[in-house]
């Protein structure tokens, strides 16, 4: 059996509408609803909610939760609880985050992935389940490395920003 930890820290993934105020923002964490949607063979995913906010709106104190988030599944450890980490992220700072795990995760020994989406997982032609099931699946495949999974590519951190002109992110 495979096990994979996904932390959820909010971003667009996960925003909700709400009729009464015409508001897109963070309310709860959609991802056992994402999840339910995937058939995924052999495989735990063990959910962990660290925060619902909006990438625009993390601080490095939000980045060092994230990090010790990780941490505390022994990704970095002989022996760790999980086969890999996927951080769902909003994707207007997950470039910052991912470098951020990048330079303080020492020598992680499982993939950590960060994924997120451009439009929410509740609209339609959303990119949230199609980048959440890559994150996943990238989890079985790529060598211990802190990356970006999202619209069929994996880029391996350093050197990954947004490229908002076409909507997805690249390697620097």
């Amino acid at each position: 059996m495979r096990k994979i930890t996904l932390i959820t820290t909010g971003g667009t993934i996960e925003k909700t509408y709400d009729e009464l105020t015409g508001e897109l923002a963070n309310r709860r964490s959609l991802v056992r609803r994402m999840l339910s949607e995937l058939r995924l063979e052999d495989t735990e995913v063990n959910v962990f909610e660290l925060m619902s906010k909006d990438s625009l709106q993390m601080t490095e104190a939000d980045r060092s939760r994230i990090l010790e988030a990780v941490r505390a599944t022994g990704a970095c450890e002989e022996e760790g609880t999980t086969g890999g980490i996927v951080v769902l992220h909003g994707t207007d700072t997950l470039a910052l985050t991912g470098q951020y795990l990048y330079d303080h995760l020492d020598g992680p020994r499982v993939p950590v992935v960060l994924t997120g989406a451009m439009r929410p997982f509740e609209m339609k032609q959303s990119d949230a389940l199609q980048n959440l099931t890559e994150a996943i699946f990238a989890i079985g495949v790529l060598p211990p490395g802190v990356y970006c999974v999202a619209h069929g590519r994996a880029l391996p951190f350093p050197g990954v920003r947004k490229d908002p002109e076409r909507g997805t992110f690249v390697k620097v």
